[in-house]
């Protein structure tokens, strides 16, 4: 995938530029920039990774295509205490495949947003993983987690191929 396939999965996800945002699991940070260019100027997106030098990599990539969006890298397990603002909207872009018990990870990062906030999730569209993505789900099993952990309004955003596990899907729930 290149920068435009990853707006594009992101794209109908985005209400509103602007606004304060986080990327949970953001590695090198390619739904970070594909987030910077749909939020804008102005926005604040905080990048969060256990990988320092892919945050280094993000924040040089970030100044010379997006210096007008406010990026905030921190090093850091995203299911530990942030210390954020309540956020506008979040992205968990391949990311939330690695929990198990993805309940526990989506109470604390629902408790990070808004009302009305948004969770924009990537994910391989299946529900069997491998040694790499241990515990993808489906669209259909992402739309009965999320109701299960209090978002409303989940559709699906958009999908793109996948060398990998077929396809990638993305979505958008709500915290009411």
């Amino acid at each position: 995938m290149n920068h435009s396939d990853h707006v594009d999965l992101l794209r109908g996800g985005v209400a509103a530029p602007g606004g304060e945002w986080a990327d949970l699991g953001a590695g090198a940070g390619a739904f970070t920039l594909a987030l910077a260019e749909l939020v804008g100027s102005g926005a604040v997106i905080h990048a969060v990774d256990k990988n320092a030098v892919d945050l280094r990599q993000l924040a040089i990539a970030m100044c010379e295509h997006f210096p007008d969006v406010d990026l905030r890298a921190q090093v850091a397990d995203f299911t530990q205490p942030l210390g954020l603002p309540l956020l506008d909207g979040a992205v968990m872009a391949n990311s939330l495949h690695f929990f198990r018990n993805k309940d526990s990870v989506l109470q604390k990062i629902h408790a990070m947003l808004k009302p009305g906030g948004r969770l924009l999730v990537v994910e391989y569209d299946v529900d069997r993983g491998n040694l790499w993505v241990p515990s993808p789900f489906s669209y259909p099993t992402w739309e009965k987690i999320a109701a299960r952990n209090g978002f409303t309004g989940t559709r699906r955003l958009a999908t793109k191929p996948s060398r990998f596990l077929k396809q990638f899907y993305s979505a958008v729930s709500i915290n009411p």
